[in-house]
């Protein structure tokens, strides 16, 4: 990922209170959320350059959601995503979908310890958080195309 230029990586959360932990992230980094919507917000931290997620889930098991990798294009995605394959590690191809308001393409890996990554560009806001079932970044079965009714 090192020859990617203004790459950043993603920091995705479980929160049990969305209020409280975006006061403490905006004290934290000295910003203030990039996105704030009912149960989601997120921070575009230029440094260190970071993209940090905040879902209100308090039911969740424990505070990662997922981690990400957020490129500044469509080709970048799919460059990586056949780096990926050719390593082995099943990335599939890009999909196009509505996620944490925002159309993105992305792919998804699933990592040691079911760790997972999405590799994304972030191409318009969306005004609805998902599209289709709401499974917003919950990640396929590696190797599953994402699917723009999702």
């Amino acid at each position: 990922m090192s020859r990617h230029t203004n790459a950043r990586v993603q920091l995705a959360l479980n929160v049990s209170d969305l209020d409280e932990a975006v006061d403490f992230y905006r004290r934290l980094f000295g910003t203030e959320p990039a996105k704030r919507h009912d149960g989601y917000a997120n921070f575009a931290i230029d440094s260190p350059p970071l993209k940090l997620v905040l879902f209100e889930n308090a039911e969740a098991p424990g505070s990662l959601n997922h981690l990400g990798i957020e490129v500044p294009t469509s080709a970048e995605v799919t460059t990586t995503a056949q780096r990926l394959d050719a390593q082995g590690l099943d990335a599939g191809d890009p999909g196009r979908e509505t996620c944490c308001y925002a159309t993105q393409d992305k792919v998804w890996v699933t990592g040691p310890d079911e760790t997972r990554w999405e590799i994304y560009t972030v191409l318009a806001d969306s005004p609805t958080r998902a599209v289709g079932d709401g499974g917003c970044c919950s990640a396929p079965v590696a190797g599953a195309e994402v699917s723009a009714a999702r």
